[in-house]
């Protein structure tokens, strides 16, 4: 029988001729990626030395860090700490990317993002590297374990495949297809498993799709996700890739925990109602529910096809009185694209607040509400209290549903406006 994409790159990593899930591994991780976090990367500089005695990594190339939260810094503690991860990285050698934009979707941009790699971080999202054929998976705390020393232990994880079938209707969009499949499979459905995506849906998905659909994994309990590289991933890879390896995919008789077939084909834009990622019903259902802000950007939403839709229900029209719209592109390089494009200027002209990227939106820190307020939003979580007040609400919907809930100050359905 064969081997599915996930057991053949831990397999290499593992320096073994071939695994299967269940067993023990001790995985050499291509790259060790994270952002400079309280309570993360400060505790994990001060462990390797105290703890360990360990003065430098092995392989600092391996090795990247983002300064991507708490930017721009509000209070001289968070400049404290980016002043701590700037000089450990300069000690290390070990690359740091400032003000670049959130560093999941800046990874795959600067080639972390390579197929047939493994990656790890302690946060969950670096699964949207799986766009590209690279096994991304989050570590929580035991990232620790990456900086002292040169593997991990994991137990191989089961992959649970996915085929989506279909075609998306206008005004549907891959984090729709995501959303829908947590309501008909569940949100524990993959829980410590892979979930591999594919099928006509996926092959047909743009790069930037696939990332908005591996990125948020784990809200259907995945450790990751993973789509086996085609054409578009290695010509994306291609010139960016840190490091050379062989493409590695899925064998056609690769054995599967299960095999899910999911048809699109009559999928409606998708909301997922507060207080809970797992709360997803047809955005017709809540059509006409009061909101007050908008937020379109994070790791999950706010690439060139997000920005693209939306300008386009924003073009020659004006938010609601009083509604706050918030546009964060997810990277530099897709900010300096829409303003090439004239994405800015429809934004700007909307009455839109156009922010660099950050991920300070998405969890809280800028833009916060009051309580009794809600929002339409493209980032990752409705939890209470994810962007202000724990009485406050999160609609989390596609990018043009959040420009079309912005034009009308209510709930909206985007469709009409395309």
């Amino acid at each position: 029988m064969g081997y599915t994409i996930t057991e053949k790159i831990l397999a290499r990593v593992g320096g073994r001729e071939a695994v299967r899930a269940g067993d023990e591994v001790l995985a050499k991780p291509d790259f060790v990626i994270a952002y400079d976090f309280p309570g993360y990367t400060d505790v994990i500089f001060k462990q390797m030395r105290e703890d360990f005695g360990i003065e430098r990594v092995k392989q600092p190339e391996r090795f990247a860090l983002f300064i991507d939260h708490m930017v721009p810094v509000a209070t001289p503690k968070e400049e404290e700490l980016h002043i701590q991860t700037r000089q450990w990285g300069a000690q290390q050698g070990v690359e740091v990317h400032e003000r670049k934009g959130i560093g999941h979707q800046v990874s795959a941009e600067l080639g972390y993002g390579t197929p047939g790699a493994f990656a790890v971080h302690f946060d969950g999202h670096i699964s949207q590297l799986g766009a590209l054929g690279t096994l991304g998976i989050g570590l929580r705390r035991n990232l620790l374990e990456a900086f002292v020393n040169d593997t991990v232990s994991l137990k191989v994880p089961p992959t649970v495949r996915v085929n989506i079938h279909g075609s998306l209707r206008p005004g549907v969009m891959a984090r729709d297809v995501f959303h829908h499949l947590v309501r008909v499979m569940g949100p524990s459905s993959c829980a410590f498993k892979v979930l591999e995506l594919g099928g006509p849906v996926i092959d047909a998905m743009s790069i930037e799709g696939r990332q908005t659909m591996c990125g948020q994994a784990m809200f259907i309990g995945a450790t990751t996700a993973i789509v086996n590289p085609d054409a578009k991933a290695i010509d994306y890879a291609r010139g960016r890739a840190r490091i050379e390896l062989e493409p590695v995919a899925s064998d056609p008789d690769a054995v599967y925990d299960r095999v899910v077939d999911v048809d699109v084909s009559d999928l409606e834009p998708i909301v997922v109602i507060p207080p809970s990622p797992a709360n997803t019903r047809d955005l017709r259902e809540v059509i006409g529910v009061e909101v007050h802000a908008g937020y379109l950007g994070s790791c999950a939403s706010g690439r060139m096809e997000d920005l693209r839709i939306a300008a386009e229900v924003l073009r020659g029209r004006h938010v609601a009185p009083g509604f706050s719209l918030h546009v964060v592109p997810t990277s530099q390089a897709l900010m300096a694209q829409a303003a090439s494009e004239g994405l800015i200027q429809v934004f700007v002209e909307a009455g839109a607040f156009v922010s660099s990227p950050s991920c300070d939106y998405c969890f809280g820190r800028i833009a916060t509400m009051t309580a009794g307020q809600r929002a339409v939003s493209t980032g990752t979580l409705n939890v209470p209290g994810r962007m202000g007040s724990p009485d406050s609400e999160i609609y989390l919907c596609n990018a043009a549903a959040v420009a079309a809930s912005a034009i009308e100050g209510r709930i909206a359905d985007p469709r009409p406006y395309l």
